[in-house]
């Protein structure tokens, strides 16, 4: 097998030149899946994961933060296959989340609007799916605090005002608006909170912090913690991957050079850090390693940024981790056999190992970022 070798940094890497990703197998699979998954879905819920002690199904309702992903790979895979019935069912599950445009208790509208109604507007220009985005921008501001610079992530826990690196993924949504609207202040708060969060999110190695906590009345960062992760100096693995895709992605809306700086930096600290099958433990400093468990959904997010980000520095480092990625995820080891796995496609997640929720299961966004990437491979393996 070719081998292409880089530096990064100052790790050489040795990286397998790989056969092509079988994408549409994989795509193919996952309209078999979901198509099934209809049929097993109560209707005002949605999936999210399967119980490890039961085996069952377990869902959840419209105002959790994975609301948005299961329309959302519906709306992928209608786009790959035109098939009307999956169409029926995403608009069915999208009008569902509709509601979900005024709930001001999350930061997490990103997700949950703009995964669900952002790729119904893209695909159908439906004048309704634009109104439900601006309004759920707007509400996405009300939790933004100026003399933070940070939209504010949770109303619990031990911190006044906590952001959470995740918080990087809810941005779209507000550059977006400001390309529909001509409202200015949506994109100010998007890269307001970026900058923010590469000031103090991040370590000299360009790993991530998971939550930061911060004065409200002052601004002042007063706590460097995690709540996912093993521990609040390490890094976390699904951290690191919404670091990675978010600043890609501001990149991308705002083509400001800070910002792809900062994604490439943050991408040279990932790969040299992932095993050799190129899927991420659950945290990089995770106990057990190499018999610690694995993490599908951040090795899913990866792969998409990755890709995306290959685009814009022709880094055959960041195209070929990518690949691997994929390569593994559509082993049997990962994708599901036709009519298992609760019908998600993807196994072996892990959401919050310390509460021990979530834990070496299927889980929901897992799914709609191995789709989206699958759908990204292909359009630009051209």
């Amino acid at each position: 097998m070719k081998r292409l070798l880089f530096l990064l940094g100052s790790v050489l890497l040795i990286i397998p030149v790989s056969a092509q990703v079988p994408a549409d197998k994989a795509l193919n699979l996952a309209i078999q899946q979901y198509k099934q998954m209809m049929t097993h879905v109560p209707d005002s819920l949605l999936p999210r994961t399967t119980d490890n002690k039961t085996g069952k199904l377990v869902t959840a309702g419209t105002d959790w933060w994975t609301s948005g992903f299961y329309p959302g790979t519906l709306w992928y895979l209608y786009e790959y296959s035109k098939d009307k019935t999956i169409l029926k069912e995403a608009r069915k599950r999208t009008t569902e989340v509709e509601k979900e445009q005024y709930n001001k208790t999350t930061h997490d509208l990103g997700f949950m609007m703009y995964c669900s109604f952002g790729n119904a507007y893209r695909l159908t220009k439906n004048p309704k799916d634009k109104q439900v985005l601006i309004t759920s921008a707007r509400t996405l501001t009300t939790r933004f605090n100026p003399v933070v610079g940070c939209i504010k992530s949770w109303d619990h826990g031990k911190w006044k005002f906590p952001v959470i690196i995740d918080n990087m993924m809810n941005l779209e949504l507000l550059t977006w608006a400001t390309k529909e609207t001509g409202d200015t202040s949506f994109a100010h708060i998007a890269r307001t909170h970026a900058n923010t969060t590469m000031k103090n999110h991040f370590r000299p190695d360009y790993s991530s912090y998971h939550v930061i906590g911060y004065d409200p009345e002052t601004g002042a960062v007063v706590a460097k913690n995690t709540a996912q992760g093993f521990a609040d100096s390490s890094a976390w693995a699904r951290g690191q991957a919404w670091g990675l895709y978010g600043y890609t992605m501001m990149f991308r809306e705002t083509k400001d050079k800070a910002y792809l700086e900062q994604a490439k930096q943050i991408a040279n600290y990932i790969i040299p850090h992932l095993p050799a099958d190129k899927v991420p433990y659950w945290d990089f400093d995770a106990p057990g390693i190499p018999d610690a468990k694995r993490d599908a959904s951040a090795g899913a997010v990866m792969a998409s940024a990755l890709l995306e980000l290959s685009q814009y520095t022709k880094n055959q480092a960041y195209w070929q981790t990518a690949v691997q990625i994929l390569h593994t995820l559509c082993s049997d080891e990962y994708l599901a056999k036709a009519g298992t796995n609760n019908n998600f496609i993807l196994k072996h997640s892990v959401g919050h190992l310390p509460a021990n929720s979530e834990v070496d299961v299927p889980l929901t966004y897992a799914d709609y970022y191995f789709v989206e990437a699958l759908l990204r491979y292909k359009k630009y393996n051209k």
